[in-house]
């Protein structure tokens, strides 16, 4: 495979940047999508192995791809792609630039790093261990050489090679029955070594143990042989943190001690608890840590910030040279998630459209505003869109003022821009931002070009969310055919859009064509992903959907099932994936009219959502609303208008009271009153749900109409006849007039 220096045809490898026991790592270009990406291959066994030694190692290597593949998280490096290509496994990761903590120390010389700093890596790296331990997911190798400082100061845990679902006993009892190592000594929890029960708290010990070694520029246990150093973990107290430095605070002291106990009961809770320690004192947090490129131990006098604004500016301020960061060469024109072949350096605007060349702007205000973009990037992975947005819109502004407004990474920020857009509810904004993005990049780029069709796709996403589904079905199609012209019918991003063309046309009532496109995209990348994979679940779970649209409910639930028992295999019984099909399951329970298993399954899921989010997060409310149904159904009226009761105060008081879900939970209350006889109380909240999904959605609006019948029913039975049939007529003629407006628009399809 290295003499072809091509994988699948679209992966070009470049140069081995690291190698291990296991396989080697290369730089590489993904040719499809023109940005840089690390390839990790599984080497090859030779005649000296076993056929059951190369078996475990391979179905290892295959266990990493999909647990790596379902992390999504700032802290955690990101896998883009997997597979198998002449015999060998390889993984497609981002491509990190930075420094291991083990380089780090050695750059420095064995010195231990700066306080501020130390702080700063343990908070990022207990945020991520939170975030992965929340999906049953142990690393189980955490070492200084897996932790990157990258360029930006942000912190990511690497290499989840030997990392297990926490339910998966059986094959991890296969992995470590062959003898191979499950972790480095010194680094590995005492249970580790004992061969004892394994749990995240064995994570928090390593953790403890990376914390000391960059503390102190030497583990907490440093013999000449490593068994030695497993009786150390074992049996040995470690020497205190500041016998080998006087400057180190006792309360990180405690916080490091505590995280090697010799118990995993002796060690804080799980990561979450470390986090809100780290964070909960002030103490430990003094400064900022200076980013990479500065002096190792040293440390600005500034206010500490949060660690995704470290080496962001306000306005041009970013091409002064204090900020400055000296990245190599080859790594000056990448920005993040969008890399092309263009060098930046030698970027300039068409004479066409200036009239003059624009000057070359320097490799370190490229890596300046690469960084910024990145950080913008990790902020909308927290959710946080708002912010992502405002960092975007100024990268935007200045690699404009650098390299021209149709520079692929002007684009780029822009593109992100529309993405911050789309997900603040912004829908019309949005749309015009990708709009513009898609017409630079078609110019820039071409009209098949991946980043341009991108966009392209992008813009129909909006167009849905507005409710113009036809519009949206045309730009489907014709990114559709764009993609399988150039890329191929199996290709990841071909199916993505037939996925997304498939739930559109759902949308547009076509539910039978839904369906089929739905059952063919499942197919297809259940046969290119694999069956477990995130992205073939997705599909299988829009074509139990579509079942349900259809009105065949068994087979609906007979296939929300099984995503459901694939999602907890390859996510986690947790993952809110996982979670989103229990609830399916139990919608269609109660269409079947199985409402005591209905209840029972939201019962346990109310639970659950509770203890992985929070008792009034709008998922756990949603869990609760249907309980409430389901009481109801089981004519426990009483109860079902206390649960909705309920339910709709805590939606108000999180949602707001005019959100679509507020609003169901208000009809819910008022359905519970006319079953229990009280229609006057039913009239007035039907009424004021009416009044509400009027002035949010407009008069002829599905749910408005519903409303407006549900008013007139209620009316009916208080007697009030002719009231009730004036009503009845407006809310005919309203349907009649929206209908006739749909029938002018089909022709558009």
């Amino acid at each position: 495979m290295a003499e072809s220096r091509l994988i699948q045809g679209r992966y070009r490898l470049l140069e081995v940047i690291g190698r291990g026991g296991m396989g080697e790592v290369w730089s590489a270009v993904d040719e499809s999508l023109g940005r840089r990406v690390a390839v990790k291959c599984l080497k090859p066994m030779g005649l000296q192995h076993d056929t059951s030694f190369t078996t475990v190692l391979r179905e290892r290597f295959r266990r990493e791809a999909r647990v790596a593949a379902a992390l999504q998280h700032r802290g955690v490096t990101v896998v883009h792609d997997f597979g198998e290509y002449e015999g060998v496994l390889y993984l497609v990761m981002e491509l990190l630039e930075g420094r291991n903590l083990s380089q780090l120390l050695e750059e420095n010389q064995q010195r231990p790093l700066a306080v501020p700093e130390i702080i700063d890596i343990a908070e990022q790296v207990a945020d991520a261990l939170a975030y992965t331990h929340e999906r049953g997911i142990i690393h189980r190798d955490l070492k200084p050489a897996n932790i990157m400082r990258l360029t930006d100061g942000a912190v990511k845990i690497c290499d989840f090679g030997i990392a297990r679902l926490g339910a998966d006993i059986g094959l991890s009892a296969k992995l470590t029955g062959v003898g191979i190592a499950m972790g480095t000594p010194h680094y590995m929890s005492p249970e580790q070594i004992g061969g004892g029960q394994i749990d995240h708290r064995s994570d928090l010990y390593s953790l403890g143990c990376v914390l000391y070694e960059i503390a102190t520029g030497v583990p907490p246990f440093d013999h000449e042989d490593a068994w030695s150093v497993l009786v150390g973990h074992r049996d040995t107290e470690p020497r205190p943190l500041s016998s080998h430095r006087d400057d180190i605070p006792g309360h990180f002291e405690r916080l490091v001690l505590d995280l090697l106990a010799k118990t995993p009961d002796g060690r804080p809770d799980d990561a979450k608890h470390l986090r809100r320690r780290i964070r909960s004192d002030g103490r430990l947090r003094p400064t900022l840590p200076a980013p990479l490129g500065g002096l190792p131990g040293t440390a600005p006098a500034e206010p500490r910030l949060p660690a995704w604004t470290r080496g962001m500016t306000g306005g041009h301020k970013a091409l002064g040279t204090a900020l400055r960061t000296v990245l190599p060469d080859h790594t000056a024109g990448l920005t993040g998630e969008w890399t092309t072949g263009i060098d930046p350096r030698a970027a300039a605007v068409p004479p066409a459209r200036t009239g003059r060349e624009r000057p070359a702007p320097s490799p370190e205000v490229l890596a300046v505003l690469a960084g910024r973009h990145s950080a913008g990037l990790s902020l909308g992975r927290l959710g946080r869109w708002e912010e992502a947005g405002e960092v975007h819109r100024a990268v935007a502004a200045e690699r404009e003022h650098a390299l021209g407004p149709d520079h692929p990474d002007t684009l780029a920020s822009r593109y992100e821009i529309g993405f911050t857009l789309s997900r603040t509810g912004r829908s019309e904004d949005a749309l015009r931002e990708f709009g513009r993005v898609a017409r630079g990049r078609e110019q820039a780029l071409g009209p098949d070009h991946p980043d341009t069709l991108a966009a392209r796709q992008e813009s129909a996403y909006v167009l849905g969310r507005l409710g113009r589904h036809f519009e949206a079905n045309e730009v489907y199609a014709a990114v559709l055919a764009a993609r399988e012209r150039t890329m191929g019918a199996d290709h990841p991003d071909t199916l993505r859009c037939r996925h997304n063309l498939a739930f559109n046309l759902s949308r547009l009532g076509r539910l039978e064509d839904s369906f089929r496109m739905a059952c063919e995209v499942a197919a297809a990348r259940a046969r290119v992903l694999g069956a477990d994979h995130p992205d073939t679940l997705v599909t299988r779970y829009e074509v139990a959907y579509a079942l349900g649209q259809l009105g065949r409910w068994t087979e609906a639930l007979a296939t929300y099932r099984e995503v459901a028992a694939a999602r907890t295999r390859a996510l986690g019984a947790d993952h809110p994936d996982t979670l989103a099909t229990r609830y399916e399951v139990g919608i269609s329970l109660g269409r079947l009219g199985r409402s005591a298993e209905a209840l029972e399954l939201y019962l346990g899921l109310v639970e659950d959502r509770t203890r992985v989010h929070g008792p009034e997060d709008p998922e756990t409310l949603r869990a609760r609303h249907g309980v409430g149904v389901n009481l109801g159904r089981l004519v426990r009226w009483e109860e079902a208008l206390a649960e909705a009761r309920a339910v709709g105060e805590a939606r108000e008081r999180v949602l707001g009271p005019d959100h679509p879900d507020t609003l169901v939970s208000r009809r819910e209350i008022a359905v519970g009153l006319g079953w229990l006889g009280r229609w006057a109380e039913a009239l007035t909240l039907y009424g004021r749900v009416a009044e509400a999904r009027e002035r949010l959605f407009g008069l002829d609006h599905p749910e408005a109409l519903a409303s407006r019948n549900d008013e007139a029913h209620c009316l009916e039975q208080l007697g009030r006849h002719s009231e009730a049939v004036e009503l009845y007529r407006r809310v005919a003629a309203l349907r009649e007039r929206r209908g006739t407006r749909g029938a002018a628009r089909r022709p558009g399809e």
